[in-house]
């Protein structure tokens, strides 16, 4: 696409919008960023658009914003917010960052979207498939924003990018080769008006360009993901960790199999596996079924599994006190995802849990937490909601924040227990983001 001399806007000055606005630059393009923030909340990504020549205005949106021929849109900055809404009122065009790097990118694009499993599942994908010998670049939501390398990358070269809900809902000419659905579950409700089928239908603007030439790769035992209204075109492939499929991956109980043409090959062993829990199974053959299609060998797929390091802020082992494992899950932000951490332990679980509310609906981990958890902390501003919710099925008590969970934690775990920090919650509550408040948690956690 050639923006040379295009008036370009750029909502939001955190990292995809600085990004979007650097990329523009390069391309020729005048961009111009606006932020709601005040500077003082951003004065580092300002001072930089100066370095780079490029006007900016802070603390609110001006008329200037609609002086341009296209509108490109930070992933944070709502749907439904005033600038988009009069933006698109006056007829000018607005796209995602996402969709606006993928413009100018000539390498193979690898999307990888769902409710859980994104960040694993993307840099597990970027492990493997760089340990095969192909160059292979990991950005989008996780890392890198797409637009600082898009431009760098070349056609025999690889992009596996983490996409969020948020990022697609200004997408209509995204086409990646392999697009990826991981699961659907309720999620991020706030800003879709809490209907369900408005954010499945975000999810889904990742395929929704494809066409013959590319893939869409799904989870077929997740009953949320509308597989038969997608482009009837696309090459489906399935995983399942359930049933056998028909062009994909399944787990037959023991082992992981590729099925192409109705042939099946045996690609390794579920305990091949350097990542524990029945949801990163899944993620593996989710990344499986993508590398198999690319035509890598099993023996280099299985090392890269085995090889894989993990990712930090997910199931990630802190340190053992007292005889007490310390588990940061802090990216855990919703629901289902704790669901998920709760059957990695079989009890004896100290759960941490709170943070900014997202809708959250608790009674899918009612059961598991009766069974498995013995106390929970209650944090956060929701934290009135948690306990109200909780109490009557296990211990409850409200606390401040994460440093007197720890405190407590300490003086209360023993020997054979599991202090897990799975909010399922946002962190915007108390920190900056969930790294933020993983990080926070380590750093008391090891200080102990």
């Amino acid at each position: 696409m050639d923006i040379t001399g295009k008036k370009i806007s750029i909502i939001g000055a955190v990292r995809s919008g600085i990004a979007a606005a650097k990329l523009c630059k390069r391309k020729g393009g005048i961009p111009f960023v606006s932020d709601y923030s005040v500077y003082e909340a951003n004065s580092e990504n300002f001072d930089s658009l100066t370095e780079f020549g490029i006007e900016y205005e802070a603390g609110g949106h001006t008329d200037r914003v609609f002086d341009a021929e296209l509108i490109v849109t930070s992933p944070g900055v709502p749907s439904d917010s005033d600038v988009l809404r009069e933006a698109a009122n006056r007829g000018i065009k607005i796209v995602s960052e996402l969709e606006f790097a993928a413009m100018f990118c000539r390498g193979t694009i690898i999307g990888i979207t769902g409710t859980n499993g994104k960040t694993t599942t993307t840099s597990l994908c970027g492990h493997v498939l760089e340990g095969c010998g192909l160059k292979t670049y990991v950005a989008g939501n996780i890392g890198l924003a797409f637009s600082e390398l898009t431009d760098s990358v070349s056609e025999e070269e690889y992009v596996v990018l983490e996409i969020s809900s948020f990022q697609l809902d200004y997408v209509s000419e995204f086409k990646p080769k392999f697009s990826t659905i991981l699961n659907i579950t309720p999620d991020h409700l706030d800003r879709y008006d809490n209907i369900f089928e408005n954010y499945i239908a975000a999810k889904t603007r990742v395929a929704r360009k494809q066409d013959e030439t590319d893939y869409f790769l799904y989870n077929a035992d997740d009953k949320n993901t509308p597989v038969k209204f997608m482009n009837s075109k696309v090459n489906k492939l399935a995983f399942s960790l359930k049933n056998k499929v028909e062009n994909g991956v399944y787990y037959n109980g023991k082992k992981i199999v590729y099925v192409k043409n109705g042939e099946e090959f045996e690609v390794c062993s579920g305990r091949s596996l350097s990542i524990r829990g029945e949801h990163n199974l899944a993620n593996a053959m989710a990344v499986c079924a993508i590398a198999c299609k690319l035509g890598l060998s099993f023996d280099c797929i299985k090392q890269g599994l085995k090889t894989f390091p993990g990712v930090e802020h997910r199931m990630e082992f802190v340190r053992e006190f007292n005889g007490a494992k310390y588990i940061n899950d802090s990216k855990a932000t919703n629901v289902d995802s704790v669901w998920y951490a709760l059957r990695s332990f079989d009890k004896n679980i100290i759960l941490i849990l709170g943070g900014k509310d997202k809708g959250n609906d608790y009674t899918r981990i009612a059961d598991l937490v009766k069974k498995r958890v013995k106390k929970i902390y209650a944090v956060g501003s929701s934290s009135a909601k948690v306990y109200e919710f909780f109490k009557d099925i296990t211990e409850t008590v409200v606390l401040g924040n994460i440093e007197e969970c720890v405190k407590l934690s300490a003086k209360e775990a023993v020997e054979g227990d599991v202090v897990l920090l799975s909010p399922a919650c946002a962190s915007f509550d108390q920190f900056k983001s969930y790294e933020h408040r993983g990080q926070v948690f380590k750093g008391l956690v090891n200080k102990l």
